[in-house]
C-alpha cells in the first residue's frame, strides 16, 4: 500500500508519522521509526514492484491490476495462489533493490557502498569502487517485508509460503549480481582494472522471477517432528529449492469480473488474433469470442536524413484492426 500513498518525506517529519502510515503492522512501524530516512526508498521499491508485476503480466488474464484502498491487489494477494506468490516475491526483491540503491547513492546515513570486497581477485583485477551493499538491502527487506508474516505466527501455512517466497525474491537479486570494471593505463589500455559488484537491472530480476513463477511448485503443509513444513503436493513434482517459488492453491481462471477478489475479468481487453500464447484471443477471451474494430494510427514515415544533422519525417495515417474480448 506504500506504493499508492502520497510522498512520505513530509509526513514522516512528525515523530508520530510512522504510526499514521496505513497498512503497517506494529513491527513495521518500529522499523520505520528506527529507519525513517529509508522509507522513501521503501516506497520506491514498492512502486517498482507494482510496475514490474504489471509489465510481466500485461498479456495474461490476471494482469496485476491494482485497486483503490488498502487491499491494493484485492483478495488475489491473500489466496495462496501463484499470483499471490509473485506479488510477494517481486515486492521483497523491489524493496531490497531500492534500499540498496539508496545506500549506493549516499541517501542513507546508516549505510553506504560495500567496502568489504578488497584486494586482488583471482582474475587479476583490483577490487575497488562502490560495490552495491546488497547485504544491507536484504537485511532491511527481511526486517520490514517479513514482519507481517511473523506477526501472524510462522506456524500457519500461508506465513510459511510467504516467508519462503520473500526470501526467494531476495536470492534472485543476490544470484545475479554482476561485476563492472574500469580500465586504467596509457591510451585506455587495461594495464590495471578496478572492479566492483553491482545489482542487475530490475527488469532482469523480473524476468528471472517470472520464469520461476511459471515453474512454481504446488505444496501442502506436513508436520515433521515438531515442525510444520511445506512439501510438494505430489510425488511427481520436483523438490523445490530456496530459489524456487511455492504456492498452496490452484489459481482461478480470472475470466470474469469479481470485484470482491480484485479480479477485473478479461472483457474489453485487447487480444492478438494470430497468437496461440496467453495474449491470443482464444485464451485471453476465455472462449467468449472477440470484437474487431478499425482504429486510426498515426506514425512517422518517409523519414529522410538532412545534412547536417537532422532527420525529418512525415506523419502518415492508416487503419489497423483492433481485437477486444467480448
Amino acid at each position: 500500500y506504500l506504493a499508492k500513498q502520497m510522498p512520505l518525506r513530509g509526513a514522516l517529519r512528525d515523530p508520530g508519522g510512522c504510526a499514521a502510515l496505513t497498512g503497517l503492522v506494529e513491527e513495521q512501524v518500529r522499523v520505520c521509526r528506527q529507519q525513517v530516512e529509508a522509507m522513501e526508498a521503501v516506497k520506491r521499491g514498492a512502486e517498482l514492484a507494482v510496475e514490474e508485476c504489471q509489465h510481466q503480466f500485461h498479456s495474461h488474464r490476471w494482469n496485476c491490476s491494482t485497486l483503490q484502498g488498502l487491499q491494493v491487489f484485492g483478495k488475489v494477494a491473500i489466496q495462496g495462489t501463484r499470483e499471490a506468490t509473485f506479488i510477494h516475491v517481486i515486492s521483497s526483491a523491489g524493496i531490497a533493490f531500492a534500499v540498496t540503491r539508496a545506500c549506493s547513492c549516499g541517501e542513507l546515513e546508516k549505510c553506504g557502498c560495500n567496502r568489504k570486497i578488497r584486494g586482488v581477485s583471482l582474475e587479476g583485477f583490483q577490487w575497488s569502487g562502490c560495490s552495491d551493499n546488497l547485504s544491507y538491502g536484504i537485511a532491511f527487506s527481511q526486517a520490514f517485508v517479513d514482519n507481517p508474516e511473523r506477526s501472524h505466527g510462522v506456524s500457519s501455512s500461508r506465513a510459511l509460503m510467504n516467508l519462503h517466497n520473500n526470501e526467494a525474491g531476495r536470492k534472485a537479486l543476490l544470484a545475479h549480481m554482476r561485476v563492472e570494471c574500469k580500465c586504467h593505463g596509457v591510451s585506455g589500455s587495461c594495464e590495471v582494472r578496478t572492479c566492483w559488484r553491482v545489482m542487475p537491472p530490475f527488469r532482469k530480476v523480473g524476468n528471472v522471477l517470472k520464469e520461476k513463477f511459471e515453474g512454481a511448485t504446488e505444496v501442502h503443509p506436513q508436520r515433521v517432528s515438531s515442525r510444520k513444513l511445506l512439501v510438494p503436493k505430489s510425488n511427481h513434482f520436483k523438490p523445490y529449492t530456496a530459489h524456487d517459488l511455492v504456492y498452496l492453491l490452484a489459481s482461478p481462471d480470472f475470466c470474469d469480473w469479481d470485484p470482491q477478489y480484485g479480479v477485473f475479468g478479461t472483457s474489453g481487453r485487447q487480444c492478438n488474433r494470430t497468437s496461440a500464447a496467453m495474449d491470443g484471443c482464444e485464451l485471453l477471451c476465455c472462449g467468449r469470442g472477440f470484437h474487431t474494430a478499425q482504429a486510426e494510427v498515426v506514425e512517422r514515415c518517409s523519414c529522410k536524413f538532412h545534412w547536417c544533422c537532422s532527420v525529418k519525417c512525415k506523419q502518415c495515417q492508416h487503419l489497423v484492426e483492433v481485437h477486444s474480448c467480448r
